[in-house]
């Protein structure tokens, strides 16, 4: 996992708070994952006992993938693109109604080092939490190489999973 993140050690630090605020509510989480292509999922899985509070991730690369796997609307990628906080809340609604989770996250970017178009540069990244009929999202403009950002990323969601599951 080194390979793949710069702070995967620091990363897996913040799983026994994510997992203790799960665990205490009953819940479990699925991810809906673009621009990470399962990071999340992996280092969420990468302790014992996660399967107590993680119940599935989705790896949607490519838009169809978005539409088979999460129900995301191919008129709604069309209309917005694939980078938007439209599709990355769609995504998220799409991986609590696709799981038996209480509560998902979904990511959508642009890591680089290619793949920026007008008004949307390398690192431009849309996160998305659902849990019930709630859903949140922000944009994350990160700086740095594909690493760096994908990194950057799955730090955000696992903060903002702790954050809402407290």
């Amino acid at each position: 996992m080194d390979t793949l993140l710069t702070n995967a050690a620091s990363l897996q630090t913040r799983l026994p708070a994510l997992a203790d605020a799960l665990r205490a509510r009953g819940w479990r989480m699925a991810t809906a994952e673009s621009c990470t292509g399962g990071l999340i999922a992996a280092l969420c899985t990468s302790v014992a006992g996660s399967s107590d509070w993680f119940d599935r991730g989705f790896v949607t690369y490519s838009n169809e993938a978005k539409t088979d796997q999460l129900g995301v609307p191919p008129a709604l990628i069309a209309a917005h693109g694939a980078v938007s906080q439209e599709v990355a809340e769609a995504m998220a609604r799409g991986a609590l109604a696709h799981s038996r989770a209480q509560i998902a996250v979904a990511v959508t970017g642009i890591a680089g080092p290619g793949g920026a178009v007008p008004g949307k540069p390398v690192g431009t990244v849309w996160l998305a939490l659902a849990s019930g009929a709630w859903v949140s999202s922000e944009l994350l403009q990160l700086p740095g190489d594909r690493t760096a950002v994908r990194s950057a990323t799955v730090a955000a969601a696992l903060a903002r999973l702790v954050e809402r599951a407290a």
